[in-house]
């Protein structure tokens, strides 16, 4: 089974003055009537230990969202932008200092009231404590200021309107608790005070239960209670979909209809695209010159490996680059938006390049070297464990010799980021534009530019997009990004990668569905679940 993989952050381009008032907003309530708790897993977690920091690497599910919440949150799959502690933001000195306005009369569950200080105090806590800091906010920031209780002045080192997106989704905590912590990392938080819709009210190692908020700034919830039952294998949890014992999960199923929807009229699922899986060619490794990159992009059934690989739940992936579905005003003219499986043309580019086959039929280079390539995979992802197998077939049948490397979890990530691979299928780190992900996987400061890609007039591309907020200008830079990733393939595209989630309307209506997606669906892609909660209304 393939894990989810979700960006540090979820991002925006952050482009407008303030947040469109209204735009998306979770439904205000001012009563919830009585309905049924909503049983969720979000994975086969195993047993739970009572850690309720959100500033730790693997918080119990709930932590970020329905407990701990950010200024505002920025839907990865369609335009809305979400005012939660802010109210409204604005962009000033050059866009190198961002000023929110927080909303007023918001309470800690604990009835004390929020405030900018608390805002200012996290800021702070992350700033002597960079082990906490993992989006590296620091990094950009001068400092972050309070001039009166409802508003926040945050000073950046030099003008960078996307970055915002981490500062803006940083979660706060009450600076009354947590000034007294001696070691935030390492603090459990077993009794969590935030301000979100939820409240801990249970805990065991086995289960865990958070009830409606009913003092929530944004109005209580129609979701009264929310179970998280322990799971400790897939098929436990897909054992207890199928029976309809979990309104909602995050679970990659194979054959869906059979395992899950056909049992109920009511079991739903919404395999969103989230991100784009792609193929990272070491570019130090001299074998993978341009005209072999060419040859493999054009020698890929990406067709089969959505059909067969992903069970058909992941379409191709658009050849303009890291450009999902939502973003298709940034798409640029004139370059095709799928990529036509050709393995003729393929074996056409090499020999044209000079590359001539030996005797057992691989290309050799014009030096004299064999085109011999390995695919590094996880080890137990069984999609991208199929979809690589496929790859390697088809760059085979062309003359590119390829074999499959399938490590553990610890040892793929040790190789790519140490730069020991020849071939890589990854991910890439996705926002609602395509910015985020072309600057961490084509940027050299990005932080997952794997293949050592370092093109200036990407680079230069890249910032220009981060210093403004005009978007005809930001939407410019990105497709000046699309051309330079089509001729030159610094990585190659493969499959518009989904998120995982299954849902019940036995209970509730209300939820993101491709008709409607006002954000992800999925139950660990957080904060979103909390923005999903809030519209969820009882079956009448």
């Amino acid at each position: 089974m393939r894990i989810a993989k979700i960006s540090l952050a979820a991002a925006a381009s952050l482009g407008m003055a303030a947040v469109i008032a209204g735009c998306g907003s979770p439904a205000t309530t001012t009563s919830a009537p009585k309905a049924a708790p909503l049983v969720m897993a979000p994975g086969p977690y195993g047993s739970y230990t009572a850690n309720f920091n959100p500033f730790s690497p693997s918080p119990n599910a709930g932590t970020d969202g329905f407990i701990y919440e950010p200024l505002f949150y920025f839907s990865t799959v369609s335009k809305n932008q979400y005012s939660l502690l802010g109210k409204s933001y604005h962009w000033s000195n050059n866009n190198k200092t961002l000023t929110v306005t927080l909303r007023s009369h918001v309470k800690w569950t604990n009835g004390s009231s929020f405030s900018a200080k608390d805002v200012v105090f996290t800021f702070n806590l992350l700033k002597l404590n960079p082990a906490l800091d993992t989006s590296g906010v620091w990094q950009k920031l001068s400092s972050v200021t309070s001039p009166n209780s409802s508003t926040v002045v945050f000073t950046f080192k030099k003008a960078d309107v996307p970055f915002a997106v981490y500062v803006l989704e940083t979660y706060i905590v009450p600076q009354s608790i947590w000034s007294k912590v001696s070691d935030p990392a390492k603090y459990l938080n077993s009794h969590p005070v935030g301000t979100g819709p939820f409240i801990l009210s249970s805990f065991t190692s086995q289960e865990y239960k958070l009830q409606a908020n009913a003092h929530y700034y944004l109005g209580k919830p129609k979701v009264p209670e929310v179970e998280f039952p322990a799971y400790d294998s897939n098929n436990a949890l897909n054992t207890a979909l199928a029976a309809g014992q979990l309104g909602w999960s995050g679970q990659f199923i194979p054959d869906i209809k059979s395992v899950y929807t056909s049992k109920s009229p009511h079991n739903h699922y919404w395999f969103t695209p989230y991100e784009v899986a792609a193929l990272y060619p070491n570019l130090n490794n001299s074998l993978l010159a341009l005209p072999v990159r060419q040859a493999i992009n054009v020698a890929l059934n990406r067709q089969a490996m959505g059909t067969k690989g992903e069970y058909g739940y992941e379409k191709p992936a658009s050849p303009t680059g890291l450009i999902l579905p939502a973003q298709n005003q940034y798409l640029a003219p004139g370059i095709p938006t799928t990529e036509t499986y050709n393995p003729s043309k393929a074996t056409a580019i090499l020999t044209k390049a000079g590359y001539k086959r030996n005797a057992s039929g691989v290309f050799v280079s014009p030096s004299g070297q064999p085109l011999n390539l390995s695919i590094q995979v996880p080890s137990g992802w069984s999609d991208w464990d199929a979809d690589c197998a496929m790859a390697a077939q088809d760059l085979s049948a062309v003359g590119i010799k390829t074999t499959v490397v399938q490590d553990s979890f610890g040892e793929y990530m040790a190789n790519l980021k140490g730069g020991k691979f020849t071939l890589a299928m990854s991910w890439t780190n996705p926002g609602p534009t395509p910015y985020y992900a072309f600057y961490n996987s084509l940027d050299p400061k990005g932080s997952w530019d794997l293949e050592n890609y370092n093109n200036p007039t990407v680079n230069r591309a890249l910032d220009r997009y981060a210093s403004t907020t005009n978007q005809q200008t930001q939407i410019q830079a990105i497709q000046t990004v699309e051309q330079s990733l089509a001729n030159q393939l610094p990585m190659i595209p493969l499959l518009d990668g989904a998120l995982w989630d299954e849902y019940s309307t036995a209970n509730y209506t209300g939820w993101p569905t491709p008709s409607n997606p006002y954000v992800t669906n999925a139950p660990y892609s957080w904060p979103a679940p909390e923005i999903v909660l809030m519209h969820l209304k009882p079956q009448s």
